[in-house]
């Protein structure tokens, strides 16, 4: 990496490793959040001259943003359209890669020349609101590792968790040549239900539709000991069959004997480096009110936007989310999605996706950085 990049990293580091225990509500970071994003702002805008000639169009540079809310977010379809980059990609120590669910042929790529920042981003929340009263847990995982998807930031996180806080009892019950182990899985509940020792059961949301759908066939049901939780990421939209989170919660009551407040689920995209959960656990182990809403580390910063304007909305008005991480330095630190929420004084309401044309004002946007590719 080159100069700029080694000191960004290192004053990166520095934040999170300070700021470990805090989230993204901590009002009196915002000074020290504001100063470095719009330090990587600057390196990105000179650095990625497809991100530089987008904000261009967008009246924005350097000069003329101050505070980290006006930094233009890219639209994540754009990690499909081109590079978002700032070091040789040919260089990159990793590389995350979208499912590609709706194209095969066309994936989103986000480039990580270090996962120094990535995994450093991801460790310390994660203890803090899957695992807050414990330093271990037995976990057992329904997706894949990354042994067997290098290219899924999934994967990664999924291993991680395992490495830094599972027992040696810990396993994974996916596998390249048998797939979903779902007999293996079985077998290993049977065993925690015996041992009386509490679980984490971890894996992309529908994966637990499949497990769910094979115990109902083959009429299991499991009493899982107190304290074990269930971790879901990865949300039910798109998929053939609909399921709503309400019923998939009211499942894992019937099937696992885990209530709501033990369940929890991580927003999480490649095209981010950091994640965002659910207070559930977090707030269930201080006492007092459960908080279901969802929020990140101290790192990242959110905005609700019009959908059609890309403006900010009124506090508590429901609009497309717009995630700023510090993380993401190499690529874009400010990112656009099209999922719909809004914020609360705990957090953020996560909605689902926009429909068709209803992200006017994201459409625009991508318009904008496609019309920037093929004038260049």
């Amino acid at each position: 990496m080159k100069g700029w990049s080694e000191e960004l990293v290192k004053e990166i580091l520095g934040f999170i490793h300070a700021y470990s225990d805090c989230h993204s509500l901590e009002a009196e970071l915002d000074p020290e959040f504001n100063d470095l994003a719009l330090n990587i702002f600057k390196f990105q805008y000179q650095g990625n001259p497809h991100y530089k000639r987008y904000c261009q169009r967008r009246h924005k540079s350097p000069l003329t943003v101050k505070r980290w809310e006006d930094i233009p977010p890219i639209p994540f379809q754009m990690f499909k359209e081109t590079v978002l980059a700032c070091e040789p990609i040919e260089e990159a120590e990793a590389v995350f890669m979208t499912s590609g669910s709706t194209n095969k042929e066309k994936r989103g790529r986000h480039y990580h020349p270090t996962l120094e920042v990535w995994d450093a981003s991801m460790v310390p929340p994660f203890k803090h609101y899957v695992l807050p009263d414990r330093d271990q847990m037995t976990i057992y995982v329904l997706s894949p590792a990354e042994d067997v998807n290098e290219n899924s930031s999934l994967s990664r996180y999924l291993s991680l968790a395992v490495k830094h806080y599972g027992t040696r009892d810990s396993a994974f019950f996916f596998s390249k040549e048998a797939g979903f182990d779902m007999a293996g899985l079985v077998s290993a509940l049977r065993k925690s239900e015996a041992k009386g020792e509490p679980v984490l059961l971890m894996g992309a949301t529908f994966a637990y539709v499949h497990f769910l759908d094979y115990c109902r066939a083959e009429g299991l049901a499991f009493n899982l000991p107190d304290s074990s939780r269930i971790f879901d990421t990865g949300g039910l939209k798109g998929q053939a069959r609909e399921v709503t989170m309400e019923e998939l919660y009211s499942w894992f009551k019937d099937y696992f004997s885990i209530e709501r407040e033990l369940s929890i689920n991580m927003y999480g995209m490649t095209e981010l480096s950091s994640q965002l959960y659910d207070r559930t656990i977090a707030t269930k182990v201080k006492g007092g009110q459960v908080c279901m809403e969802k929020i990140g580390p101290a790192w990242t910063r959110l905005q609700v936007l019009n959908p059609d304007t890309l403006n900010p909305v009124s506090f508590g008005e429901t609009g497309l989310l717009a995630h700023y991480d510090l993380a993401n330095w190499n690529s874009a630190v400010a990112v656009l999605t099209e999922d719909l929420g809004y914020q609360t004084k705990n957090g953020f309401v996560l909605l689902g996706r926009t429909k068709g044309s209803e992200a006017r004002g994201c459409s625009i946007a991508i318009d904008e950085m496609l019309a920037e590719q093929t004038s260049r």
